[in-house]
């Protein structure tokens, strides 16, 4: 049954997603959250013991800290393979724990703007999961696919005039970055004739003279697509005012999602174009430092510029997926592994910080009237009648001194996100600047160019958080607004881990690196999952689940 446990985090959400699509919301929404509650617990607790697996090697890996399943029991590259690493688990926990929050705060009042919040919401997780542990390109499609469908429905949740019309260009982009990932996948495919990812990692470095152009071509394309979900620049232009106009339950999940692109370029480029990767070898690198350093300087400048919270929060994400995408670029230039542990370190701490930044907005923003005056404006579009409206309010216990509440959690994001100590940025963008002191496989000038703009961008977040703070809390008039603690109590628990993420870090810090070295050994994955045995080949006594 161990073996099993791989395919649990898709399945889970797509059972309970499925479920819930088959009772109303009206009558039923009070169990249709506890079960998602139960859902995202259950991914998490799964998550957890894939961690450990993937520290230790699994019950049917070929190589420590490396487990594969195969759907269908069809050998690769035949068959559909499931693959289990350090990076993948990482990301499987990092979504579990941001879901968790996420679903409470909507139970606040955000889950009645509209039918089927629950089920829409588990999609996305099934999404998540799915494109994490895919060794598929094509399943890679099929998995954005389903997050990005559930991420539409999400988005305009709720409507509104600017949510309608930000939801239209998040539409419209991806649904042409999509296109862009089949005109990749093609081409590779043509060159290769195959879309495992252990596959192609095995042949790209015997692809000919001739077809290796047609193979980097179809890589470059399949880049653009996944640059376009990551955010990068100058493809992010749609992404500030769609996260800004997103409801915050579901902006706090949007933290995550940009990072899935920034994963799927790390994990390709590293098994197709590392040091195994012969004359592809390091393929693209300079352009990925390039992007990277313009997205950040993109975001710094959006944040400075901003005169909202959530414009704000947005550009932080772009700061986010910036940085990780500019070391990744060094990576796959040879800057060798310790970089790209500070910044898989860093990621983990921005996704909590924006996350809980998302959540803070509305709270922050209050008018009179807060979520049940906002609900009033759609009631007559999804049927809500005066009994849930009247409900709303009293959904959980107001809490206490709720401005120094409000405050001491928007200074711990603060703290994060301009990468101060003693918080997960400091100390992520301090493995970063090390590591990139000491490399010496690209041009200096290059890495000190880095530097600067991840020091400027901490700086940049620090005044144009303060400012929105000082406007917030010193400014501001004397009414204070009303916050429940299913509304906050979602923000400390995401700090709570943010705290423990500093205060466990030397254990993250060689957790990441062993991820970042996993990366860089691109046999093990290549070799690992030819080397797994179908069900039907094992001997009896091992085929027994």
């Amino acid at each position: 049954m161990n073996e099993h446990l791989i395919i649990a985090p898709i399945l889970i959400p797509f059972v309970t997603g499925a479920l819930m699509l088959l009772y109303d919301d009206r009558q039923r929404r009070e169990a249709k959250f506890w079960l998602s509650i139960v859902s995202a617990a259950a991914q998490l607790l799964i998550a957890v013991e894939l961690v450990v697996r993937a520290k230790t090697g699994g019950d049917i890996s070929d190589a420590e800290g490396i487990s594969f399943y195969l759907l269908g029991d069809w050998a690769a590259p035949y068959g559909i393979v499931l693959v289990l690493d350090r990076l993948a688990a990482m990301m499987l926990v990092l979504t579990a724990l941001l879901a968790i929050p996420s679903l409470v705060y909507a139970h606040a009042g955000w889950d009645r703007q509209g039918p089927h919040y629950y089920s829409l919401f588990q999609f996305l997780l099934m999404g998540l999961n799915g494109a994490f542990l895919t060794g598929d390109l094509f399943n890679l499609f099929v998995f954005f696919e389903i997050l990005l469908a559930a991420s539409y429905g999400l988005l305009l949740h709720g409507s509104g005039q600017l949510r309608v019309r930000a939801g239209m260009h998040y539409i419209a982009m991806n649904l042409a970055a999509s296109l862009l990932f089949l005109i990749g996948v093609s081409l590779i495919y043509g060159v290769t004739g195959t879309l495992n990812m252990a596959h192609l990692a095995n042949l790209v470095s015997a692809v000919s003279v001739e077809d290796r152009p047609l193979l980097h071509a179809g890589a470059a394309v399949l880049a653009v697509a996944f640059l376009v979900k990551a955010g990068s620049w100058p493809l992010s232009f749609w992404l500030p005012t769609a996260y800004m106009a997103a409801a915050a339950p579901v902006g706090a999940m949007f933290a995550i999602m940009t990072k899935v692109g920034v994963y799927a370029i790390l994990r390709l480029s590293m098994l197709l174009f590392g040091e195994t990767g012969g004359a592809s070898a390091g393929f693209g690198a300079s352009i990925l430092i390039i992007l990277g350093m313009a997205t950040v300087l993109f975001g710094l400048l959006g944040v400075l510029s901003s005169q909202s919270l959530g414009r704000m929060a947005a550009h932080s994400v772009l700061i986010s997926s910036g940085t990780v995408l500019g070391i990744t670029g060094f990576a796959l230039a040879g800057g060798g592994p310790a970089m790209l542990a500070g910044a898989l370190y860093y990621l983990i701490g921005s996704v909590l910080a924006t996350g809980a930044l998302f959540l803070l907005i509305e709270p922050m923003n209050r008018e009179d009237g807060g979520i049940a005056a906002m609900l009033a404006l759609t009631a007559d579009a999804y049927g809500l009648d005066s009994e849930d409206l009247d409900e709303v309010p009293d959904t959980g216990l107001a809490i206490t001194a709720t401005m120094t509440v409000l405050g001491i959690c928007f200074a711990l994001c603060v703290l994060m996100l301009a990468g101060l100590p003693p918080l997960p940025g400091f100390i992520g963008k301090l493995a970063m600047v090390q590591a990139l002191i000491a490399q010496t496989a690209l041009p200096a000038g290059l890495a000190w160019a880095f530097i600067a703009l991840l020091v400027v961008s901490g700086f940049a977040t620090l005044i144009g958080m303060a400012r929105i703070g000082i406007q917030t809390f010193w400014a501001g008039d004397s009414v204070l607004p009303r916050v429940l603690a299913l509304e906050i109590a979602p923000v400390v628990a995401l700090l709570v881990v943010l705290a423990l993420t500093s205060f466990k870090a030397e254990a993250m810090l060689r957790y990441t690196g062993g991820t970042a070295a996993a990366l860089h050994d691109t046999v093990a994955y290549a070799y690992g999952v030819f080397a797994t045995p179908r069900v039907a080949d094992r001997p009896e006594e091992d085929a027994q689940p």
